[in-house]
Formats: structure tokens, sequence, C-alpha cells
């Protein structure tokens, strides 16, 4: 613009025409500079050149009537002859011109004068590309800077919540006590009384459960076990009055009462086994082949009135001696249940002819219970649903589908796991494993 108005300067009346007071050593000055050349051009509207590049563009049509003394600027394209050399066709160079309407002449008479100067792009584009250069790397070790320092700041803002979420990943499965508010940071206070509120309700939902549970088992037990006397009386009459229909009415009803009876052991086994806080109070260091063996010798006499061989197994290998004891921390009562479990499954589902072998030893880091029997077995497709709740593998016997949920509810909870494995020609083990007491 100061350029424009530089060159408009030099214009001035000459009676009818213009008279042009621009130097030629002036005009090779402002031409010298290959890099960042200037172009100029002074016309009268609509298009009579008098002096500077003929080739200059022409202000944008959208200006219909331009104000005097108003600079316009807009962008083009000037073909520069003197770039070309050696006869080569005139060199296109991209430019920014800037357009200058002046009034000249008598004062009752104004004509319009356009001025028009226009600079190569090029020296400006190598600006902001040496601009751009000099401002990247700052700019880019600055982005690194902001970005460590919100992410540090993030991860500050977030700490408490890692702290907190350590507390509760920290505790066991069944642990439902409230979350000490000491051990939870002070900015995620009101979310750990939250959550204790929550443990709470649960807590009492789940306790009240298991004491239905419990209830209702002992108030089962007293009519069952009368009713289950009241049947044997009634069988031993049937017998000596030789009534053969009665005796077998009696019988079915007999069974039901033992199986009515079973299920409300092992739902009270069950409702014993859950509570871990109990389990972890009742710990203790025991020898788990003793009570392997001890537990075989007991169920010995009901396997022998289901006609079924048991026994046990004393394995000796380089970790375990024969005789020597394996010792494991937990609740013995809890584990004896278990196994009491195992071996009551075996007899009631392996048939009559079939032997169970009970056998304890240790194997690495782990004491090591199977119980092995010949019956029909378990398919391998059942293995993975049998530990659940109310499931049988088969509707033979008088079973009720707990004493395997059992048996992995108290494993579980000893740190241990329970497997089944199919052995041939038929038959299943189940292994049984603890870490073994250090």
């Amino acid at each position: 613009t100061t350029a424009s108005r530089a060159l408009a300067r030099q214009v001035k009346p000459s009676g009818s025409g213009l008279l042009i007071d621009f130097p030629r050593a002036a005009q090779d000055i402002i031409e010298a500079d290959p890099d960042d050349r200037v172009y100029y051009m002074v016309s009268t509207p609509p298009g009579e050149f008098i002096l500077g590049n003929s080739q200059m563009p022409q202000p944008p049509a959208d200006i219909t009537e331009p104000r005097l003394g108003q600079p316009y600027l807009y962008d083009g394209v000037v073909r520069d002859k003197s770039i070309g050399a050696n006869n080569e066709p005139p060199r296109e160079v991209n430019v920014r011109v800037v357009a200058l309407y002046l009034a000249y002449g008598e004062p009752g008479k104004p004509q319009r004068m356009l001025v028009q100067v226009a600079r190569s792009r090029a020296s400006r584009e190598e600006l902001a590309r040496q601009i751009l250069i000099d401002t990247a790397l700052p700019l880019s070790l600055l982005i690194v800077l902001m970005s460590v320092i919100v992410w540090g700041g993030i991860r500050g803002g977030l700490a408490p919540l890692a702290r907190l979420r350590s507390v509760v990943e920290s505790r066991a499965i069944n642990d439902l006590a409230p979350i000490r508010l000491e051990a939870a940071p002070e900015e995620v206070r009101s979310l750990a009384l939250a959550l204790n509120t929550l443990l709470a309700e649960v807590r009492d939902n789940v306790n009240a459960q298991k004491r239905f549970i419990s209830d209702a088992a002992h108030q089962l037990r007293t009519p069952l076990a009368g009713l289950k006397s009241q049947t044997e009386l009634a069988l031993a009459s049937a017998t000596v009055h030789a009534d053969p229909e009665l005796q077998a009415r009696l019988q079915r009803v007999h069974e039901s009462a033992n199986r009515s009876a079973h299920l409300v052991s092992q739902l009270l086994a069950l409702a014993r086994a859950e509570p871990e806080a109990a389990l972890a109070q009742s710990r203790s260091r025991f020898d788990l082949k003793r009570l392997a063996r001890e537990v075989a010798a007991e169920q010995v006499p009901r396997a022998l009135a289901a006609g079924i061989d048991l026994g046990s197994d004393e394995r000796t290998d380089d970790d375990d001696p024969g005789e020597a004891p394996i010792f494991v921390l937990g609740n013995a009562m809890l584990i004896r249940e278990a196994l009491v479990n195992l071996v009551d499954n075996a007899i009631r589902y392996a048939g009559r002819g079939a032997s169970i072998t009970v056998s304890a030893h240790a194997q690495g880091h782990d004491a090591v219970v199977t119980v092995e029997d010949t019956g029909p077995g378990v398919p391998e497709s059942e293995h993975e649903h049998i530990f659940q709740r109310f499931v049988r593998a088969t509707n033979e016997g008088n079973g009720c589908g707990l004493g395997l949920a059992i048996v992995k509810e108290i494993v579980e909870r000893s740190s241990g796991s329970v497997t089944l494995q199919s052995v041939q020609p038929q038959g299943l083990r189940v292994t049984v494993r603890f870490p073994l007491a250090g």
C-alpha cells in the first residue's frame, strides 16, 4: 500500500495527460532482486496503459464501484518476460497486488487513475517457511512438555482412585468387611463411605440368606429323623406280617426320608463352608494324610453296606517318603467335610461291586488327595458343570447334587483346587490340591 501511494505521488497531471516522474534508475532498483521482484502499472480505466508491466492482473470483477484512495488487495499471476532466457516463454509469477484508484485532472472534470503494485510471493512464502522451521522445534518441545505436565496432573489426580482400587482388589471375594477409612485417600473418602454402605447391605442380605438356610435345615432335621424312625418301625412290622406291597411302599417312603435328611445335612455343610471370615479365623496346621486315612476308615461301613470295596493307598515317591506327614494350613473340620463328601459321592454313584481308593501324597509344593472309583464315571462333557449346585451327572442314586459343590466351595476357600479326570477302562478320579504348609 505504501509503495502504491509513493508511486501515485510520482504521477502528475500535464495538460490533458499525465506526467510520470519515475527515473529509470528507480525502476532498475525495484526490478533488481530476482527473488523478490516488484511489478507496477499505471493506467487510466477502462484500460489505457501508461507505465509499467502491461500484464498486471486486473482487479476482481466484484469491485464495480471502487472508492478513491482505498487500497484493494488481491492475488494474481504476472507473466514476466524478463525472467525467461534464450527465447523461452515468459514465466508466470504468483504475486500479491494492491490496487489504488486516484483522481486527477481539473476540479470540475475529475478523471480516475489506477495504480497497481505487485510483489512476488516467493520471498513471503520463504519467510513463512523459515518462521515455521524456526518455531517447529520450540513448539514441539513445548507440546511434549505440556503433554508431560498434563499427564502428570491427570495421573496425580487419579492416584487416590488407584489406591482405593488397590485396597478393593486386594480383598477376598467374600470379604464384605467395611473399608477402613484411614486406608482410603482423603480425596475419595466419600466414595469409600458409599462402598461401605453397599457392602453393609450386601453383607446383611447374605447373612439373612445363610441364617434362613441354617434355621430351615435345623427345623427340618427333627421331623425327618422322626419320619425315618417311624418308617423303620413300620418296615419291621410289615416284614413280620409278610405284607410285600406295604413293605415296598414303606421302603420308598424311607428312601425319600433318607434323601431329605441328606439334603438337609448338605445344606448345613454348605452354609458352614461359605463364610470365609469364619474359615480364616479357624485355620490351623494339620496332617492331611492322616485326615484322609481317618475319613476313609470312617466310611468303610457304608461302603460295605453298598457292596463297595473302600481302601487307602499309601503312595511313596521322592517328595513323600511313605509315612511322612503332609502338613497343610486350613480349617481341618471343613476340609474333613470336603473329603467326606468326596467319598460319600463315590459310594452313592460307583455302584455295587465297584472299588474306591483314597490316597494322599506330596507332589512338589502341593499336598494331593485323590479319590478314585471304578464306577460308571462322568462324561467328559459334564466335568465343567458337575461342580454346580443341584447338578448331578445321572438321575440314578439318592444324591441331591450338592456334594461336589460343597467340595469346590471348601477347597477353593482353603487356597486349593479340585479337578476331575476319567480313568480307563471306566471310573472317575477326583484330585484335590492344597499348598503345603511352610
